[in-house]
């Protein structure tokens, strides 16, 4: 699995080289932004069968304490008992080159184990989506907590 996003990624840098910037057609990244959003709404709601058509088969999910989490793995973490509240994006950027979109920015996350103990998640986060049958789908994330302020 991670030899096939180390593929993906170098195929897309090569393919990428002569470009100073993606142009995106505005309907894809409304439809990257869709996917993001089933994303958003299927975690808060624990609405398996819906992150079960945003999340690609082959998703490397990486959080910022360095656990790394397959498909499997996100489904079964997101039906258990812990609570997400809000996941809201801002600063966001989007560059779709053909089949790839990387959607970019910093994602606040208000979650816990139990109602009334909740954690406020500041964090840098780089998403992989990838454009098939099923329309665009997360195959990777990588995400780096940012620090609250001195």
């Amino acid at each position: 699995m991670k030899n096939w996003i180390v593929v993906l990624l170098c195929g897309l840098v090569l393919s990428t080289a002569g470009l100073s910037a993606a142009v995106n057609d505005p309907g894809e990244e409304k439809a990257v932004m869709a996917a993001m959003q089933a994303m958003v709404q299927g975690t808060i709601k624990k609405d398996i069968p819906a992150l079960n058509k945003v999340y690609h088969e082959d998703l490397s999910y990486s959080h910022s304490s360095t656990s790394n989490q397959t498909k499997a793995e996100v489904l079964k973490a997101v039906s258990g008992t812990g609570i997400v509240e809000s996941i809201k994006f801002s600063d966001t950027t989007i560059r779709i080159y053909g089949p790839v979109a990387l959607v970019k920015g910093v994602t606040d996350m208000r979650n816990g184990r139990v109602a009334g103990k909740m954690n406020d998640n500041h964090l840098n986060i780089l998403w992989v989506l990838v454009k098939g049958n099923q329309g665009w789908q997360i195959v990777a994330r990588q995400t780096t907590r940012i620090p609250p302020p001195q």
